[in-house]
């Protein structure tokens, strides 16, 4: 298993200022205008002002200004600490001088990180009280439950995972329908996820795949944590600036921070057309429906919340969550609307906000709503936990039609299901980029092109000229053409298949257009990854041929007689192929006790979802579902066989750790400390095959051979 070494300070309050991910990157800016091995106060606004947080808000000479405050000194030298301290009297200067970002909704937006963090009661109250709402009587959590909003215990359940696995569960049940404790509290946590995942179809975690003997080492409990990180990340979820280490430490605006999300994510499950059919009657006509299908669930439940305001006799149109609701009084008016029957005629004549606002919710409170807020919440306008409560109320009674005609017609806007689950894959691949744009819909955000240029930026830095693109929001169509010209431009200089294709094919939003450019694009970013693992690649092109080659091999150095003939091999719908590779990598990690044969459809998806759940317990960032495996879907087969190839081969080489043998294989539960290495056979294999083409026919045909030499080695 690869080690996490962190950055680790000797002033624990100032260790609590940072992420790990944060830490590192400044220790590299700090390390590198070292000079005769020492860092002074006078070189450091050279160095800040080459930082995004100041250079956007200062300038050189105001930076050095603002150092000379701190110190009478400035030839004196500076530790990494004491660079930490006056990197954060700088922020907080620029903060109070431009306004601090700290107040922003990290629920409304995908979640970035800054070095001034805040954590709100009242969000963390709000949290709690979902959590124990839903899991409240479940009896294996009667060890945790309830929580107490007023302590810490949130923070504390995080950093053996046990809190972030089962909030996780929550959602794959509401969503997809789909560690370190004593023995007894660890079963009822890992019998709890059992019980969810077995009344729905196996989905993003399986709990089998949880370490759960008594006590955890450190490589065990990181195990835990890269889990819960990377199926976060599967489902949505913005997780750029959290690592392991942060889990551990229970950072709690970290933790507030990805919970945030979750439950963000759970609430607005059903904004969509797909899962809420009855939606298309916020439509008036063709065109509206295309617009509604590309809002965000944010704004597509403000405009519910219009639609029923104005029939409601309300004036005002709603703009945000927040200041437009102080007043509760557009409350009043929904839930009048919504439910009559439990209408109090004082609501409306309230003077007082305040009374008002706790008028409201005891009308809520009468509808079936969980009472998670206080009145205090609404009169301040925070925007996160008033989309939270109006999220809650559209679940409870959304007041639209049940005309089947409109419903039927709905359900045909849809899309099949392989184009959107290609869709639901890209889409969070583009998210957990760390793009500034978090996208909802990929058939609709992509068209505008500053979404794609965006990940072009993050694929292959510097790829993008910026000063020739027009950011959102564009209002000019030939702007968008011109976004998209430059994306289909970048995509023919990586040598994309875009035979007749022009930017105004993505302004339209052919579908199959942007599926086809996304695969290539999501390709090419694995085998960029790839070849630059020098120490593999040696400088020189991967193609698909090189991975399928690696994990044929990998198997093969173990003993066992099983292979992949091509992605679209029949024989890969068992899963058995994978799971002997993950095995290969990292023998340790696959128990085969809990492997079916693989002969039934049930057996298939039981070995998928274990596959998918191993890989992203080693540190694979994978988007596929089971369904995927066994349908042996050939590109999200060549994702999965990618991100096991390039996470084996980022692992340290202990000189002294052979190949294994077929004994060590026979025993799958080995425990092994060292990482598996990678042969010279391995490493030349990338030298001797020629890139390969985009054709099926001719990757088949080139892909045969290849195993065919294999063949003849033996």
């Amino acid at each position: 298993m690869s080690t996490f070494v962190g950055v680790h300070l000797s002033d624990p309050s100032l260790q609590n200022q940072f992420t790990q991910v944060e830490l590192r990157s400044l220790q590299v800016k700090f390390d590198s205008v070292r000079k005769q091995n020492t860092v002074t106060f006078g070189d450091l606004p050279e160095l800040f002002i080459k930082l995004k947080t100041f250079s956007q808000k200062y300038k050189e000479e105001e930076i050095k200004v603002a150092v000379e405050k701190l110190t009478t000194d400035m030839n004196a030298e500076v530790s990494f600490e004491q660079f930490l301290k006056v990197y954060l009297e700088v922020q907080a200067q620029a903060a109070a001088r431009y306004g601090s970002s700290k107040n922003s909704s990290a629920f409304l937006k995908a979640a970035t990180t800054t070095l001034l963090h805040t954590v709100g009661e009242s969000e963390q109250a709000c949290y709690v009280a979902h959590i124990n709402s839903y899991l409240g009587d479940d009896p294996f959590l009667s060890h945790f439950l309830p929580i107490d909003p007023a302590t810490n215990a949130l923070f504390e359940l995080a950093k053996d995972g046990v809190l972030l696995w089962y909030v996780e569960s929550i959602l794959i049940l509401l969503v997809y329908h789909t560690t370190n404790m004593d023995t007894d509290e660890m079963q009822n946590v890992v019998g709890w996820c059992s019980k969810l995942i077995n009344v729905a179809v196996p989905g993003t975690i399986d709990e089998r795949t949880i370490n759960t003997k008594k006590e955890l080492n450190p490589w065990e409990r990181n195990e835990n944590h890269t889990l819960c990180l990377n199926s976060a990340k599967a489902i949505g979820c913005t997780v750029v600036n959290i690592g392991t280490q942060d889990l551990v430490e229970g950072r709690p605006y970290l933790v507030l921070g990805l919970i945030s999300q979750i439950i963000k994510i759970q609430l607005l499950a059903d904004l969509n057309l797909k899962k809420t059919p009855q939606l298309i009657e916020l439509a008036d006509d063709t065109d509206d429906i295309v617009e509604l299908m590309a809002l965000s669930p944010e704004k597509l439940l403000l405009k519910w919340m219009n639609f029923h305001l104005k029939n409601g006799g309300y004036k005002k149109t709603l703009t945000n969550f927040s200041s437009d609701l102080k007043d509760a009084e557009a409350y009043a008016y929904l839930l009048n609307v919504l439910a009559p029957e439990h209408c109090d005629p004082a609501t409306l004549d309230a003077k007082d906000p305040f009374d008002r606002a706790n008028l409201v919710l005891d009308h809520a409170e009468r509808m079936g709503c969980k009472r998670y807020l206080n009145p205090h919440d609404i009169t301040e306008g925070s925007s996160n936990l008033n989309l939270a409560f109006i999220a809650q109320i559209f679940q409870r009674r959304n007041g639209l039609s049940l005309d089947s005609r409109k419903v039927s017609f709905a359900e045909m806007m849809t899309d099949d299901v392989q184009t959107s689950r290609e869709e639901r894959c890209f889409r969070f691949w583009i998210n957990s980029l760390g793009t500034t744009t978090y996208v909802n819909n990929v058939f609709e955000d992509v068209r505008n092109g500053w979404v794609l240029l965006e990940v072009l930026d993050k694929v292959c830095p510097g790829s993008v000229n910026w000063k020739l693109a027009s950011k959102p929001p564009i209002k000019m169509p030939f702007r968008k053409v011109e976004n998209c010209n430059q994306v289909v431009e970048i995509g023919r200089t990586f040598k994309f298949s875009l035979v007749n294709v022009a930017g105004n094919d993505i302004v339209q939003g052919n579908k199959k257009l942007i599926l086809a450019f996304l695969w290539q694009l999501m390709r090419f970013n694995m085998l960029q990854l790839l070849m630059n693992l020098r120490n593999y690649s040696h400088g020189k092109e991967i193609t698909d041929s090189d991975i399928l080659c690696w994990a044929n091999l990998k198997v093969k150095s173990t003993g066992r007689r099983s292979r992949m003939e091509s992605f679209k091999d029949k024989s890969l719908g068992n899963g058995l192929f994978f799971l002997e590779l993950l095995s290969a990598v990292e023998p340790r990690v696959v128990n085969w006790n809990l492997v079916t044969k693989g002969e039934s459809d049930d057996e298939k998806r039981l070995n998928a979802t274990y596959i998918i759940s191993v890989a992203r317990k080693l540190g694979c960032s994978i988007f596929l579902l089971p369904d995927d495996i066994m349908e042996i879907n050939q590109k999200m087969i060549l994702t999965l066989t990618a991100s096991i190839m390039y996470w084996c081969l980022q692992q340290p080489v202990d000189p002294a750790d052979s190949s294994p043998s077929q004994a060590d294989t026979a025993s799958t539960m080995d425990v092994s400390s060292s990482a598996p290495s990678y042969s010279e056979d391995e490493s030349s294999i990338c030298g001797e095959i020629s890139t390969l083409t985009m054709d099926d026919a001719l990757s088949d045909t080139t892909i045969s051979s290849l195993v065919d030499r294999i063949d003849l080695d033996e």
